[in-house]
C-alpha cells in the first residue's frame, strides 16, 4: 500500500507538471495520443456529456442507471474533490493507486519525446481510456472538460450525446453570447447518433437544433415534467 501510494505521488508530480503547458483546444494532439495508446475507438458504447450546469451530476446519473441495468461502466469526470482517482471509475470504484501510477507511467514513457507534450487533461483522458479498456467495460460515460467541439473528449466516437443546461462560461474560449457557447457545446452531437438535452434558453436551443440538423439527427429535450420537443 505504501509503495503504491509513493509511486502514485511520483506519477502525479509529473502529471501535474504538464499543467504548465496550459490549455490547448483542438483534437489533433489527443487523437494522436489515444491512437498511440490503442484506445481511440473503444469497444464499449459511449455517452458523451457537455453543458454548463449539472454535467457532473448528469454523468453520475447516467452511470448509475447503466450500472443498475447490468452494464459494466466506466466514468470519466473532472475535476476531483479529494483524490485524483475520483476522475476514473469502473462500476463506481475509483481506479486503484497502483494502476493509476502504472498507467500514468505508461503514457509518460510514450510521450517523453513528443513536442508539444499533450496537455494534463489529454493525458488523464488517455489514462482513463486505457483503464476502461483493461477492465473491458461495456459503457463509458465521458464528461467534457470545457466546451465541446474542441474538447479532448470529443475525439472519442460516441453513441449518445447529452447536453446539460447551458449558460455563459469560458467566454474567452467559447464565445461571448449564449448562442455561440451553446454552439460549441452542441458540437459534440455526432452524425446520425441520438442526442438528448435538458430544457435550454431559446438562443441555446436554436444552436442545438442547428447542430442536430448538420448532423442529420434529432435532439430530444427532456425534463422532469415532460418528454417533448422544445422550441
Amino acid at each position: 500500500m505504501v509503495n503504491s501510494q509513493l509511486s502514485l505521488v511520483n506519477a502525479l508530480d509529473w502529471l501535474y507538471s504538464t499543467q504548465a503547458f496550459g490549455i490547448k483546444l483542438g483534437l489533433e494532439g489527443v487523437t494522436r495520443l489515444l491512437s498511440a495508446c490503442g484506445v481511440l475507438y473503444p469497444r464499449a458504447q459511449v455517452i458523451h456529456v457537455a453543458g454548463t450546469n449539472g454535467k457532473g451530476s448528469t454523468c453520475a446519473f447516467c452511470e448509475s442507471v447503466a450500472r443498475a441495468a447490468g452494464y459494466k461502466t466506466g466514468l470519466f469526470t473532472s475535476p476531483h474533490l479529494v483524490e485524483f482517482s475520483e476522475r476514473i471509475r469502473v462500476n463506481g470504484v475509483n481506479i486503484p493507486d497502483a494502476d493509476a501510477a502504472r498507467l500514468i507511467a505508461k503514457v509518460r514513457e510514450l510521450v517523453q519525446s513528443w513536442d508539444p507534450c499533450p496537455t494534463f487533461f489529454e493525458l488523464v483522458l488517455a489514462v482513463a481510456m486505457l483503464w476502461f479498456a483493461e477492465q473491458e467495460v461495456e459503457l463509458i460515460v465521458l464528461e467534457t472538460g470545457m466546451g465541446g467541439r474542441l474538447d479532448a473528449t470529443n475525439a472519442v466516437p460516441k453513441d449518445v450525446a447529452v447536453l446539460a443546461p447551458i449558460g455563459l462560461d469560458h467566454t474567452q474560449y467559447l464565445g461571448e453570447t449564449l448562442y455561440e457557447v451553446a454552439g460549441e457545446k452542441a458540437a459534440i452531437l455526432s452524425w446520425h447518433r441520438p442526442a438528448v438535452s435538458a430544457p435550454q434558453e431559446p438562443e441555446a436551443m436554436r444552436a442545438i437544433h442547428e447542430a442536430a440538423q448538420r448532423m442529420d439527427t434529432y435532439c430530444r429535450v427532456v425534463s422532469s415534467e415532460c418528454d417533448q420537443p422544445q422550441g
